[in-house]
């Protein structure tokens, strides 16, 4: 039963996923008063998600259970939550940020998803390949402090619609966020077609 335990984490992470990407798309409208308790609901959740992501690998790791199908589960739980959640964003119209229009909002929004989307995509295809040549592909230290920027950036979105709507600073602050993590997410995805064991793979 103990080696069960990671991918019933993993698993519980996409049922929560599934709440928090739902509730985004459900938020109460800006001038509602149970916005904020909303939205700080959907915090939690997203905080509980994140949590169970760095704990069902510790404790694969601590019992040596860490599988095949541990590798490919556990980085799908957290694209779905990602790109889910930026793509619920766009959907939505958020962040908003300064006094752009609708139209280079969405842009800006929906830009951000698709780099996310697209980078995801990419290195999905290389971990499947490398994965079926028996290469292990596992996460490596850019791909979590990517992981790390992108968790945070979700949460101040999720923080900026629920307390600091118009607030300048929070215009600012999520700017320089969102700047830093489309930043991070390209690097990492360049290091991916780096990584001796994609070379290996594809040798």
């Amino acid at each position: 039963m103990l080696r069960l335990i990671p991918n019933i984490l993993t698993f519980g992470r996409f049922v929560l996923t599934i709440v928090f990407l739902i509730m985004i798309l459900c938020v109460p409208p800006p001038d509602a008063e149970n916005r904020p308790f909303f939205l700080d609901i959907a915090f939690v959740l997203f905080v509980i998600a994140g949590l169970t992501d760095m704990v069902d690998g510790a404790i694969a790791r601590k019992l040596n259970v860490a599988s095949k199908f541990g590798r490919m589960l556990d980085p799908l739980a957290d694209k779905v939550l990602v790109c889910g959640a930026f793509t619920c964003f766009a959907i939505i119209g958020e962040p908003k940020l300064f006094d752009f229009g609708a139209a280079a909002s969405a842009i800006i929004q929906w830009s951000v998803a698709g780099i996310l989307i697209a980078r995801e995509v990419y290195v999905t295809v290389l971990r499947h390949i490398a994965e079926a040549r028996g290469v292990n592909f596992a996460a490596t230290v850019s791909g979590k402090i990517k992981m790390f920027c992108q968790s945070f950036a979700i949460g101040t979105v999720v923080i900026k619609m629920g307390h600091v709507q118009t607030d300048t600073w929070g215009y600012w602050f999520t700017t320089v966020t969102f700047v830093i993590m489309v930043a991070v997410t390209v690097i990492s995805g360049l290091r991916a077609t780096q990584r001796s064991t994609w070379k290996q793979a594809a040798s």
